[in-house]
């Protein structure tokens, strides 16, 4: 596939997104299908109380329609790109129903936290057992072991890889644009390192979704006329989690995914702390949270992020290319 004709799929994402957006937005306005936030968030979040969200549904649903239209053109339909769809499209039926509930309920709780992780699992393990069934290799890569064809190893390291990326990429969707641009940077690296390789249905399936996250970012910049939800994120970290795997650069995804890794870091070290010393390390968490209680703007944190993100993933880039 050449360069040029990757500016296909990106743009029909692009298009689909940016032109069902209105219509999604205008419909969850009349019907005041609106995002609850959470009390104990930054008080000035409260003015977003109301927003529509849900809108990974639309970027979600234009990636999927795209990617399945030009494999089919391309003739790269294959087994793999399937299992990519599959996760993005198990992680966002997770997240559609935990949005659902919390519209439903008019409260920032939809599913347990019990209930998402098992959901989580179960997705994660289905992927491994088409992955099984598909007769491909099950190769992961060790630090100090080196490379391990063993089914067990991989089982337990996938299902830990996409439940730990789903839940990151979901901690991080806090503010307006954060993670439609840092997502974002992270889909390109993978698109550039699929190039690489060849694997011309995971450079299709990365592209799909950039083009997705261009046309979803004009609506959920600040100040946000819709979010994109668990639906989305949810979506988009497990999307990740497999696209690493599939290329198998798996580790890779610490680095290009580095701003997760960070966010999702400062929550676990939050709680620890709480927990074992009954003192909390940030002014809240996740860490963008703390950096807006410190007097950041919005915009600047996001920048800042943005910015993070586009460093380490050059920075793997460097080093894998």
């Amino acid at each position: 596939m050449h360069w040029t004709e990757m500016l296909l799929p990106l743009s029909i994402s692009f298009a689909i997104t940016i032109s069902m957006m209105p219509i999604f937005i205008g419909y969850f306005k009349v019907k005041q299908f609106g995002q609850v936030t959470r009390e104990e968030g930054p008080k000035w979040h409260q003015v977003k109380s109301g927003t529509p969200t849900m809108g990974g549904v639309v970027f979600i649903i234009a990636a999927i329609l795209t990617v399945i239209g030009t494999a089919i053109w391309k003739d790269v339909l294959t087994v793999k790109l399937a299992m990519l769809l599959f996760v993005l499209l198990f992680f966002a039926a997770i997240g559609f129903l935990d949005d659902f509930l919390k519209i439903f309920k008019k409260q920032n709780e939809g599913l347990t936290s019990k209930q998402k992780f098992i959901s989580q699992l179960v997705g994660s393990f289905v992927f491994v057992a088409l992955f099984f069934l598909s007769g491909s290799d099950p190769l992961i890569s060790i630090p100090f072991f080196g490379q391990i064809h063993n089914w067990l190893v991989f089982a337990a390291f996938t299902i830990i890889w996409i439940t730990g990326f789903s839940n990151a990429v979901n901690l991080t969707d806090g503010l307006d644009g954060l993670v439609a641009g840092t997502a974002g940077i992270a889909y390109t690296a993978y698109g550039i390192l699929a190039y690489r390789q060849g694997q011309l249905e995971v450079l299709l399936f990365c592209i799909a979704i950039v083009g997705g996250l261009i046309g979803f970012f004009f609506f959920n910049k600040k100040p946000a006329k819709i979010f994109m939800g668990d639906v989305g994120s949810l979506a988009l970290g497990a999307g990740l989690a497999v696209v690493s795997l599939a290329l198998h650069l798996e580790w890779s995804l610490l680095l290009i995914g580095l701003v997760f890794v960070i966010e999702t870091a400062s929550v676990m070290l939050q709680v620890g702390s709480f927990k074992l010393r009954g003192k909390r390390i940030f002014k809240m968490s996740p860490i963008h949270h703390h950096f807006e209680m410190s007097g950041w703007s919005e915009w600047r944190v996001v920048l800042t992020f943005w910015a993070v993100g586009l460093v380490s993933a050059i920075l793997a880039l460097w080093l894998l290319v």
